[in-house]
């Protein structure tokens, strides 16, 4: 019976935990009459305390006037100072030093007025209201019961909703000592929602052993971090360090994430406290640190008038715009506030999520959703008629190398012929400036895709040159963007999350990488600086070996590579080769006013037997011919085009012509 009463009892006692928690979710803030009231209903129970203990004293309070007229007298004062100060006026549960200082002003207020109030009446009939050391008493106690109400909510509101959430607050300990580190700490221990708790500051000061900060102590650092850990981790149950970003290079970074990731700690990321909009941001800056940020990709500038100033209430097209950079392209392009934005792809899921961002980020924006594939040309046709575009970004694009290595025809359709397509509609319609974006695959392509933009690439440049075209065609050459659809990193991420193992295909690859953002800014930036026929190289940085980053990627989880995640080594992939290159041989480049942007020589094609080429392929496509037919022929056009881990590598010795 005992423990049928427990049982029921435990029950009722979540019932009732889960109902606040619920409530303090759905409640955003206490109203302002509530707070009023419920800080006067303190101020009486403070009334309540002060006269137990002065009833309780060798001193005695005057019997002028009864108790409840006495606390209705101080009940009055503090009404009016109350709402003078405003102290009811912030949210309870986001309650910062202001809200006590009105505190404090009120409880001041009150004192000094029932004083002087008290004195006049001394004057006036020789008797005394209250005792000097009541009133001080009282407003000692109003002022720590009013501070702990707030107090008490703050941090019950704060754990009520981590723990609705399932979330507990991880303990960081901060690398540094200084203004920024400070701020960031205060910042963080204001924020009820954030689930980062400082515990104390790792700092080189020598004078720091016993002074603390903001109540966290101030850790003396030797030069090396790894014994630090080890003397700290425990005694502070650490979870991971938090580090201002900018405050580090990639060097140190990367250094300060093998060491702590041999602790099985985390490393998290904060920009700079003066760079956030507002204390709402907080929880948006604080992150786990990211193999981006080991990348050493410095920040890229473009010149935001100049691409406005030819985006600005120009009619554009974006193909591919469904795409990792297509997507990109479209959400940088509206903020130039162009008359028209068409956006276009076969992809159908994809397309509704970027007209579902228009529709919420740009409600003002006049775009068109097209769901088409380039290769129709008669709708591209009819699409092109209809609005007489500007601008063509051409990002529409098959990029996955194993599977156009298998299924060449789709991809040469689509990077070759659907370019051409594309690009004869452009001088058709008049199209002032058209922008393809290609790969850095295209140079000495050891591949199908890579040679079919090549291809586009050497009919984009040869089609300028012909008489009568007043189009500027415009070619931008990158390599891997970060986080793209089908990236090493979202694969080595889930690859990570399952818990192994991590695939490498040889231990010496090594690949350029840009963010998607910076790629489509200088995509953006190419397209205001070309005169017509020019191939633009962006400068990548320095190539990063996927091996290394699989291993930095694996640490910064917490995890050892190795140990608690495998590493496997599957081998070359078809058509893959272990570096890639920005330029062919005999390309040179030169610069531009852009830092970040080259633009190499443009080498002369024989138009006329390129569109030969194209129909041959086109032709032989449509035919359903052997794809190593089609294939014998784009490397008839591509003669670079060398294939590697591939079966095509046989044609490479047997090179026949086809009419």
């Amino acid at each position: 019976m005992f423990g049928s009463m427990k049982r029921k009892l435990q029950r009722r006692i979540i019932v009732s935990y889960n109902r606040l928690r619920r409530f303090a979710k759905s409640q955003p803030y206490l109203p302002r009459w509530m707070v009023f009231a419920l800080d006067l209903t303190i101020c009486f129970f403070a009334i309540l305390i002060t006269g137990f203990l002065i009833e309780g004293s060798p001193y005695h309070a005057p019997d002028t006037l009864s108790i409840f007229e006495r606390a209705g007298i101080i009940l009055l004062l503090q009404f009016f100072s109350f709402a003078i100060f405003r102290t009811y006026s912030g949210i309870i549960r986001h309650s910062a030093f202001i809200d006590v200082y009105r505190i404090i002003l009120s409880s001041i207020a009150v004192f000094f007025t029932a004083l002087t109030g008290d004195f006049i009446f001394q004057k006036i009939t020789g008797s005394r209201l209250y005792l000097t050391v009541e009133l001080f008493i009282y407003g000692v106690i109003s002022f720590i019961l009013l501070v702990a109400f707030r107090v008490v909510v703050k941090e019950g509101y704060s754990f009520l909703l981590r723990s609705a959430s399932g979330k507990l607050k991880k303990q960081v300990l901060l690398i540094g000592m200084d203004e920024r580190t400070i701020a960031m700490a205060q910042s963080l221990l204001g924020d009820t929602g954030s689930i980062y708790r400082p515990v104390a500051f790792l700092s080189a000061l020598k004078s720091s052993r016993r002074h603390k900060v903001l109540g966290l102590p101030i850790l003396p650092a030797s030069d090396d971090l790894n014994a630090d850990l080890q003397r700290f981790k425990e005694k502070y149950i650490l979870d991971g360090i938090l580090i201002i970003s900018e405050a580090f290079s990639v060097k140190e970074k990367s250094e300060i994430v093998d060491i702590v990731a041999s602790h099985n700690l985390e490393v998290y990321n904060v920009s700079l406290p003066e760079l956030w909009e507002g204390q709402s941001d907080l929880h948006i800056n604080i992150a786990p640190l990211q193999i981006e940020d080991l990348l050493g990709r410095t920040v890229i500038e473009t010149d935001i008038k100049l691409i406005s100033k030819d985006l600005c209430g120009k009619t554009i097209l974006v193909t591919g715009g469904a795409g990792s950079i297509g997507s990109e392209l479209v959400r940088q392009i509206a903020a130039f506030r162009p008359k028209k934005l068409i956006v276009l792809d076969h992809a159908e899921s994809s397309l509704h999520e970027v007209e579902c961002y228009l529709k919420d980020n740009f409600p003002d924006l006049k775009y068109q959703i097209y769901l088409a594939n380039i290769n129709h040309r008669e709708r591209m046709d009819g699409i092109f008629d209809k609005f007489r575009f500007d601008f063509v970004f051409h990002a529409a694009a098959y990029k996955h190398v194993p599977m156009i290595e298998r299924h060449p025809r789709e991809g040469i359709r689509t990077n070759s012929i659907g370019t051409r397509i594309l690009a004869e509609l452009a001088v058709k319609y008049n199209c002032a400036c058209f922008v393809m974006i290609s790969t850095d695959k295209a140079v000495n392509p050891s591949n199908v895709m890579g040679a079919s933009k090549r291809a586009a690439e050497m009919f984009v440049q040869s089609l300028q040159k012909e008489p009568g075209v007043k189009t500027r065609f415009i070619t931008t050459r990158f390599g891997n963007v970060l986080g793209s659809n089908g990236s090493v990193i979202p694969i080595f991420k889930k690859q990570i999350e399952k818990g192994g193992p991590v695939t490498v295909t040889h231990p010496e690859i090594i690949r350029y990488f840009m963010t998607i953002k910076e790629a489509c800014q200088l995509v953006l930036q190419a397209g205001t600086m070309g005169e017509g026929g020019e191939i633009f190289v962006f400068d990548m940085g320095k190539p990063v070996k996927i091996l290394d980053m699989a291993e930095k990627m694996i640490q910064l989880c917490g995890l050892r590579p190795y140990k608690d995640i495998e590493i496997v080594f599957t081998g070359l992939r078809e058509g893959e080769k272990l570096f890639e290159e920005l330029l062919i041989d005999g390309e040179t480049t030169l610069p531009t006013f852009h830092p970040k942007i080259m633009v190499n020589k443009m080498v002369d094609h024989d138009f006329s037997q390129l569109v030969k080429t194209f129909d041959c392929m086109e032709r032989l496509i449509d035919e359903g011919q052997g794809k190593h037919i089609v294939i014998r022929k784009l490397k008839e056009l591509v003669p670079e085009f060398l294939s590697q881990n591939s079966e095509y590598e046989e044609l490479d010795t047997k090179v026949e012509e086809i009419d």
